[in-house]
């Protein structure tokens, strides 16, 4: 009979102890986790805050008796492994509520310790109105606080997930917030263009944002950053990061990798090969960098704790490593990402570009289409999918599902462009826009026409460039670009003499097809140094919207459009 060890619960420890019963029914399962609870849904804590989650019992999802009547698994809580013996294959335990030491031994051990949440020493960390976010029992201290001392204003400090989703739900809750990050922005998976939608986002619901400025110390009724600015706050949560738990491996003597992780090899076996390690506390391959990564996502290591659990007994499985696929709601909006960035990309050395979109999630006749803003970044000259950026009010998880799995499988814009996807108008579009963004990266690819990006536009005008507006004349005098030159696509052929043939034409509309319909009319009609705008003009106002309310910098628009 076979002795298994876990030290951990959640998704990695819980995932791999019910695996490895259904591969063996004779094998001895002891689960150690160190907190009250042996298995809850960590990414939905901030959700209790905001209530959408009603209770904290909500987010519980098996109990040591549960494992037990139902998978003969002893799941032991408050029991805390404070060392490994690796000669003898023993661990000591310390039960947190008796201060009892025992030893249990094992035939083969895995560690899902998780990830720590980051707490640097600032002035102020251990005062009793900071808070970190981790596990049930720190929600519900948080939940507390904020509802039974009649908090008003919390200071949120990080902009990642977890940061941006407690922030999201005190908002919900009723409370002042105020989100820091050191970052010139939230939400590093995102690019700084795409980002600046969740910049807007967050402003428009009442949430004082600022990026660029760090956390510098914490008082009793304020935070200082930085930059001297006082921000006043009466529960402060940190959510600057997470770090792997490796203190237990670190002290076992197992390999710890050059990101801090714990080192495994394809079978998530650490340098002891009968210890494996999966979960936050790991390194992981990155399929597309080939590098080592860190990915604290609870989707990967729920497969780590199948692959490991399925090479004890000798089942064979491929590890194709890791892109990082990611979803997040932000008020209004759902955000998703997977792959590399164009920052990502940029630091691998590899060569990329990318193409901006615009379009419907759906027919524009159904009452619920809305613009779904998306990103696609590919490899030149090659047109291998690297990564795409989600952001709108409909499904736009489920288009990143689609590049999530094309990146898997190796797919190149030639393959998503042919790509064949449901369509219902209630749904989406006949071409859907992951195709559409193929058929544009293609053509750029290709060199069918230029483009520049909205980042790039605001040195443009402050150049002068020349810009040509295709949208309409009604449209046009609801806002516009500073020195464009309004000539509706309707007519533009024969308006042609008065768009210059000697410098650059910079070629925009609302979203992006009218342009590059344009853009082509152009062409053929002699002119060579043509550039469509990725974007176009609510694209535009969108990456220029957050920095001209908080920096007061002159606007590059007349009137900014949204719609």
């Amino acid at each position: 009979m076979k002795k298994v060890l876990i030290v951990g619960g959640v998704a990695g420890g819980a995932t791999a102890a019910a695996r490895i019963r259904r591969l063996d029914e004779q094998a001895q399962i002891i689960m150690f986790e160190r907190g009250p609870h042996v298995s809850f849904s960590n990414c939905a804590l901030p959700y209790y805050l905001g209530g959408l989650v009603k209770s904290k019992e909500k987010l519980l999802l098996m109990t040591p008796e549960s494992f037990q009547t139902k998978y003969n698994i002893d799941a032991r809580v408050n029991q805390e492994v404070i060392r490994i013996h690796r000669d003898e294959k023993k661990v000591e335990v310390k039960n947190l509520e008796t201060n009892e030491v025992y030893e249990e031994s094992y035939d083969v051990l895995i560690l899902s310790p998780g990830a720590n949440p980051v707490v640097p020493p600032f002035e102020g960390v251990d005062l009793p109105h900071v808070f970190t976010v981790r596990n049930v029992v720190d929600i519900d201290r948080l939940h507390q606080f904020v509802s039974g001392f009649n908090v008003e204003r919390v200071a949120v400090i990080g902009g990642g997930f977890i940061g941006v989703e407690v922030a999201e739900n005190l908002k919900e809750a009723g409370k002042e917030v105020a989100l820091v990050e050191y970052a010139p922005q939230i939400m590093a998976p995102f690019d700084e263009d795409m980002a600046q939608i969740l910049h807007k986002e967050m402003l428009d619901h009442g949430v004082e944002l600022i990026v660029g400025d760090g956390l510098k110390k914490i008082t009793e009724t304020h935070i200082e950053l930085n930059s001297g600015k006082q921000v006043e706050a009466q529960a402060v949560v940190l959510a600057i990061g997470v770090k792997p738990e490796v203190k237990l491996a670190k002290e076992a003597g197992l390999e710890i990798g050059e990101l801090g992780g714990i080192k495994v090899n394809a079978n998530y076996q650490t340098s002891d090969p009968s210890i494996y390690a999966v979960g936050d506390a790991i390194e992981v391959y990155h399929r597309l960098t080939r590098k080592p990564a860190r990915l604290a996502l609870a989707g990967p290591a729920v497969r780590q704790a199948r692959a490991a659990a399925d090479h004890i007994y000798g089942h064979k499985q491929e590890n194709k490593g890791v892109i990082g696929s990611s979803v997040v709601k932000i008020f209004g909006l759902n955000c998703a990402v997977t792959g590399l960035n164009e920052r990502a990309a940029k630091e691998a050395g590899i060569p990329y570009d990318s193409v901006y979109i615009i379009a419907p999630d759906k027919v524009g006749i159904m009452p619920n289409s809305n613009p779904l803003h998306f990103k696609l970044i590919f490899e030149v000259p090659t047109g291998r999918i690297l990564g795409a950026q989600a952001i709108g009010k409909g499904n736009a998880d489920k288009r990143i599902d689609v590049i999530a799995t094309l990146i898997t499988m190796g797919g190149t814009l030639e393959d998503l462009k042919e790509l064949e996807l449901t369509y219902s108008p209630i749904y989406g579009t006949a071409r859907d826009v992951v195709n559409i963004a193929a058929l544009v990266g293609l053509n750029v690819l290709h060199g069918d026409y230029k483009q520049v990006h909205v980042s790039e536009v605001r040195s443009l005008v402050e150049q002068g460039a020349t810009f040509i507006d295709v949208r309409e004349k009604n449209e046009f005098e609801r806002g516009h670009l500073v020195n464009a030159i309004n000539i509706p696509l309707s007519e533009l052929r024969q308006r042609l003499e008065e768009i210059p043939r000697d410098k650059p034409v910079y070629v925009h509309c609302r979203s992006g097809q009218r342009s590059y319909n344009a853009v082509k009319i152009l062409q053929h009609s002699g002119y060579a140094n043509v550039y469509n705008v990725s974007g176009s003009f609510l694209g535009i106002c969108l990456y220029e919207y957050f920095k001209d309310v908080t920096t007061g910098r002159e606007k590059i628009v007349t009137e900014y459009n949204f719609k």
